[in-house]
C-alpha cells in the first residue's frame, strides 16, 4: 500500500507543477496579468516580493488601461540564432500615457535574471527612466543583467506562465525599419496589437490620473 501511494504521488507531481496549473490559480508572492493580443493571450506572473517597485509601476499601467490599444512593436532576434532574442511592446513614445518612472531594481539586487520567459522593463540612457515599455525574453539574455560597476542592466520583474507560444510567434514576425539599436527590428507591416491588459489577482488600483489618450480621435503610433 505504501509503495502504491508513493507511485500515485509521483504521478500527480508533474500535474501540480505544470504551467497550465500556474495560469489558473494564484501564485504566492506573484500578481498575474493577462495581456490579450491580436495573436493570442500572454499571462505574466509579476514578482511583487522581489521587484515591488517595478511590479507596482507595471500594474499602474495595467489598471489604468494605459496598455490597451498599444502593441508589440519590436522583435529583436539573435544574430545566427534567430529563434532566440526578445520582443518589446508597450506605450512606445506616447507621452499621453506616461506615468512617473520607478527607480531601477537591478538583477543583482532582485535575483531575477533575464532567462527564458522573463519580463523586463525597458529604459533609456537614464537607468531610472522606465515607463510603460517592456520586453519578454525568448531564451536567456544575460547581457541585460547587472554586470558590475556601471553595468546596471534592466529591471526583470516576472515571467510568462502562459502563452509563450504567442511570444515566439511575435518574435518570428517580419521586421525592418527602425533606428539605432532598434534598426531592422520593427515588426512589419504593423505591430501586434495589445487589445487589453488586465490583472488576474487582487482588485485593480487605478491611479485616478487624467487619460488624455482617450480624448479626441488620436491613436497610438509605434516607433519607426
Amino acid at each position: 500500500m505504501r509503495i502504491l501511494l508513493a507511485a500515485l504521488a509521483a504521478l500527480l507531481l508533474p500535474v501540480a507543477a505544470s504551467p497550465a496549473a500556474a495560469q489558473s490559480q494564484p501564485i504566492a508572492g506573484m500578481v498575474r496579468v493577462r495581456i490579450e493580443t491580436s495573436e493570442g493571450a500572454i499571462i505574466l506572473a509579476l514578482d511583487a516580493k522581489r521587484a515591488p517597485k517595478t511590479t507596482a509601476n507595471f500594474l499602474a499601467y495595467v489598471d489604468d488601461g494605459r496598455l490597451d490599444g498599444t502593441g508589440f512593436y519590436r522583435a529583436s532576434r539573435r544574430t545566427g540564432n534567430p529563434q532566440f532574442g526578445f520582443v518589446q511592446g508597450g506605450i512606445a513614445s506616447d507621452a499621453r500615457r506616461i506615468l512617473p518612472s520607478p527607480p531601477l531594481e537591478p538583477t543583482n539586487v532582485t535575483g531575477i535574471r533575464h532567462l527564458d520567459g522573463v519580463v523586463s522593463m525597458a529604459h533609456g540612457a537614464n537607468i531610472d527612466s522606465a515607463t510603460g515599455n517592456f520586453s519578454i525574453m525568448v531564451g536567456a539574455n544575460p547581457s541585460l543583467d547587472a554586470r558590475g560597476t556601471g553595468r546596471n542592466g534592466y529591471s526583470a520583474f516576472g515571467h510568462v506562465v502562459g502563452g509563450m507560444d504567442v511570444v515566439r510567434k511575435i518574435l518570428g514576425k517580419p521586421v525592418g525599419g527602425g533606428r539605432g539599436p532598434m534598426r531592422g527590428q520593427m515588426i512589419q507591416p504593423a505591430p501586434v496589437t495589445i487589445l487589453r491588459a488586465v490583472r488576474l489577482d487582487g482588485a485593480p488600483q487605478p491611479t485616478g490620473r487624467v487619460k488624455p489618450w482617450l480624448i479626441g480621435p488620436t491613436r497610438w503610433i509605434a516607433p519607426n
